[in-house]
């Protein structure tokens, strides 16, 4: 039987039975859309963080003074009064791993701290960030309007800043932030600059572009801020204050080449432990929270993955369930056609080609709402979701295989009926 023959023959015969193929097709839907779904906002998790990942610089290693628990510093006690408690990263760390870092680039010291900023009668919290000219290039921020820090900066201590692009546009509406004087805790800066992130979004239903995870930081030389305020801190807690001495909150290392930031590594777990009793700093290596987020993607996906699969092998059982009883509803169909000269290859072609058409059609649908749902997800929750080929491409293919690997059964129990039995039945 020619091809095109058993194509028509197949569709006359499905269109028999509307509803009973609508129905089998279901499961092959809710299969594919669920693969493409599944796959797709999995990747879209997957790039959201490698994106945050990628910022924090591959060729990076990050520092990070940490508070050691109270009672192991001995700084905290109900009605104490004027406790200093010092941890964290120091000047001589930064100097010391300067030195003995191998293939070390850049070293960019931070201090990170939370003040009320103000600009005539506007106020708000934000954080400010005092660093060096090199933080720039580091975090491979975006100037906006103006200049970044500079050397000189640091050399005379100025009382200069750099303002995120969101705090510019609020604080400063309908003023030019460049050469305005900003107050930060009660000390005048003046404005030098506007400094942006580097990925943009648009929000929906937003008349202006905003930033993903838009720049609300001010930037100040890190001598300066030495110079007006030193290192103490005062907290209060209890009833009482407690001073915190904290030279550096992070310290960013810069390497050469992503090949040797294992060792730079090493190197600095060696030095930090030579310089600190107690561990009251973290080492944040970006570069294996990539290849970390790489390998957690490949399991998430063999998990979405799998539950997907499953739904598919339910719908190709739906198949093979549908198409058992249409055999023994076509039995006498049968007898007749292996009467009048059909071989079994051509009744098994015959019935795997149904076979076929219902799992094409049901993957296309289930490709169509595959793509619309992912897409509905981000417009509703502003969740990003990312359709790729292979996930069109694997959803599709392993629901027509399944879907032919579960009628070949019904297929060769046509196709070995014997032909008298077959015209005896009613």
């Amino acid at each position: 039987m020619r091809p095109e023959r058993m194509i028509k023959l197949a569709v006359k015969n499905l269109g028999q039975y509307k509803l009973r193929a609508g129905l089998t097709m279901l499961g092959i839907i809710f299969g594919v859309c669920s693969v493409v779904a599944m796959l797709s906002v999995g990747e879209g998790a997957n790039r959201e963080i490698q994106e945050k990942i990628q910022r924090m610089g591959s060729q990076n290693i990050l520092l990070q003074s940490v508070k050691v628990p109270q009672e192991e510093n001995n700084s905290s006690g109900r009605g104490r009064r004027n406790q200093l408690a010092s941890y964290g990263l120091t000047y001589a760390d930064a100097a010391d791993l300067s030195r003995y870092v191998p293939n070390l680039v850049s070293s960019t010291p931070i201090k990170r701290l939370r003040y009320e900023v103000g600009f005539k009668g506007r106020r708000l919290q934000t954080d400010v960030i005092a660093t060096t000219p090199w933080y720039l290039r580091v975090q491979n921020y975006r100037m906006v309007r103006g200049r970044f820090l500079t050397a000189a900066d640091m050399d005379f201590g100025t009382p200069v800043c750099v303002v995120g692009t969101r705090l510019a546009r609020i604080l400063f509406a309908g003023y030019d932030p460049i050469g305005q004087t900003l107050s930060i805790d009660g000390d005048s800066y003046s404005v030098v600059g506007i400094v942006g992130d580097i990925a943009q979004t648009e929000l929906p239903g937003q008349n202006e572009l905003w930033l993903e995870g838009e720049n609300q930081h001010v930037y100040i030389p890190l001598r300066t801020y030495i110079q007006k305020r030193g290192d103490l801190f005062m907290q209060w807690a209890d009833g009482g204050s407690t001073f915190e001495k904290i030279e550096l909150h992070e310290l960013i290392l810069t390497i050469d080449s992503q090949k040797n930031v294992v060792r730079a590594v090493d190197a600095v777990r060696r030095q930090m432990k030579k310089n600190h009793r107690k561990e009251d700093y973290s080492v944040v290596v970006p570069l294996e929270l990539i290849r970390q987020a790489r390998e957690t993607r490949r399991l998430f996906n063999i998990v979405l993955g799998s539950i997907a699969a499953i739904s598919l092998i339910v719908g190709g059982i739906g198949i093979m369930n549908i198409m058992l009883a249409t055999v023994s509803e076509r039995t006498r169909e049968i007898g007749i056609r292996r009467a009048l000269g059909a071989r079994r290859r051509d009744i098994v072609l015959q019935f795997l080609m149904e076979t076929l058409l219902l799992s094409i059609s049901g993957g296309v649908i289930g490709l169509v709402f595959g793509a619309i749902i992912p897409l509905a997800i981000t417009a509703v929750t502003n969740v990003k979701t990312v359709l790729t080929f292979p996930a069109f491409a694997i959803a599709f293919s392993v629901s027509v295989t399944v879907s032919v690997v579960f009628g070949i059964y019904p297929a060769r129990r046509a196709a070995l009926m014997d032909p008298i039995e077959a015209l005896r039945h009613e």
